[in-house]
């Protein structure tokens, strides 16, 4: 039975602050971490990058295989112990790094906050179990715009820490995380009642018994694929932003910063206020095709544009992309039992994870063939990001006909 009137909007409203500081909290290492790997490799930038790579891949990877995990822990014991133990863990986690003498306890911290960042399955499946469904695409957005307001305000304040001293960042990060599990555990209630909880089996607490789930109920399977190919196409951003607008509109640190800015602050408009009302408007599924169309326009318009005002001009447009997500997982929720909830946002989160892992690659390779052959289309990876969302709108236009 879903939460009403004041205890839910308390309840939403912890989950939000939990992704923000979360969100924060790994925001925060950015600017600092890679500077710390090439200090402990005397300089050497080469060996550096490789390992800060390996740094990124292994993230992801413990997403992949830990979602499902922690999910499903979810739908056996509650919600509530795994967002606690979760922010617990990467509390300690960051003073852990924060005391690092080597980069082999870096890479060991690493490991922990991608086991511990997997309860973000966790935090959409509180969601489900107090939201109505009719409301649900709403609260999903102010999902995504937490995590967007995250990761606007961490890097930035990350880099104002880190010239102070470069570990402070990571107990700035660490303190965060430990005072939102201390806070949740006087305010945070459990969203899944006794009699709701599914019994704990290992074959369905692992990435492929967790993705089998996709398969017994109808359009789930297509949606999960909707969200995967979702996820590659974002990927374009982080791994090609910078060294695109560099080498074609030649933007300084300044104008880069300024721009992923605005991808911050669009998106988070996208999520807070526009998802819920285009869903009531025009509802779920229309939504979902609507955000997918602007992403692929707007990932078009910026791999096309001959001017850094063009390519501007672009963000907003990708930014309403940002209505496919939350509509996308708000679909999904009601397509799964309650006690299965945990399981499904375990297996998009693994789905999530692989894209993570495999986008990099995809989108800096484009890049570098791109302009290995004579520099005549640089902007390849934002024209593959848009035809990646062009044929994932089909897929989705072809599910809801299923």
């Amino acid at each position: 039975m879903n939460e009403p009137g004041a205890p839910r909007r308390a309840a939403l409203a912890f989950i939000f602050v939990t992704v923000v500081l979360d969100m924060l909290a790994l925001g925060i290492a950015v600017p600092v971490l890679p500077k710390l790997v090439l200090a402990f490799e005397s300089g050497d930038s080469v060996r550096a990058a490789a390992i800060y790579g390996v740094f990124g891949t292994t993230y992801a990877g413990m997403q992949f295989l830990f979602a499902p995990l922690l999910g499903a822990l979810s739908d056996r014991f509650g919600r509530r112990p795994i967002v606690l133990l979760s922010n617990l863990g990467l509390g300690l986690d960051y003073v852990v790094m924060a005391l690092a003498p080597t980069v082999a306890w870096l890479f060991a911290g690493r490991v922990v906050a991608g086991v511990c960042g997997a309860s973000f399955a966790t935090a959409g499946a509180y969601i489900a179990d107090v939201t109505p469904p009719e409301k649900r695409a709403a609260s999903y957005g102010w999902l995504s715009a937490a995590f967007g307001l995250g990761f606007v305000i961490g890097p930035a304040l990350g880099g104002v820490l880190g010239s102070v001293d470069a570990r402070l960042p990571f107990w700035c990060a660490g303190a965060l995380s430990l005072a939102n599990a201390l806070y949740g555990f006087f305010v945070l209630p459990e969203s899944l009642p006794p009699e709701r909880r599914a019994g704990f089996v290992w074959r369905r607490a692992n990435p492929w018994g967790a993705l089998a789930l996709l398969r017994q109920h109808p359009g789930v399977l297509g949606l999960a694929a909707v969200v995967f190919a979702s996820a590659v196409a974002h990927e374009v951003n982080p791994s090609t932003f910078v060294l695109y607008t560099d080498h074609r509109y030649g933007w300084d640190s300044r104008t880069v910063g300024g721009a992923l800015a605005l991808v911050g602050v669009t998106s988070a408009f996208v999520g807070a206020w526009l998802v819920g009302a285009t869903a009531r408007t025009m509802g779920e599924r229309r939504a979902l095709l609507l955000g997918l169309a602007c992403g692929a326009v707007g990932f078009a318009v910026q791999g096309l544009a001959p001017s850094g005002a063009v390519f501007f001009a672009g963000i907003p447009v990708v930014a309403l992309w940002g209505l496919s997500g939350p509509a996308a997982q708000a679909i999904l929720s009601e397509r799964v039992h309650p006690e299965e909830q945990g399981r499904l946002q375990g297996a998009l989160s693994s789905l999530q994870g692989v894209a993570f892992m495999i986008g990099p690659a995809v989108f800096t390779g484009t890049f570098a063939a791109a302009i290995a052959t004579g520099d005549a289309w640089p902007g390849a990876p934002f024209l593959l990001a848009a035809a990646i969302l062009a044929g994932t709108l089909a897929l989705a236009a072809r599910t809801f006909r299923g």
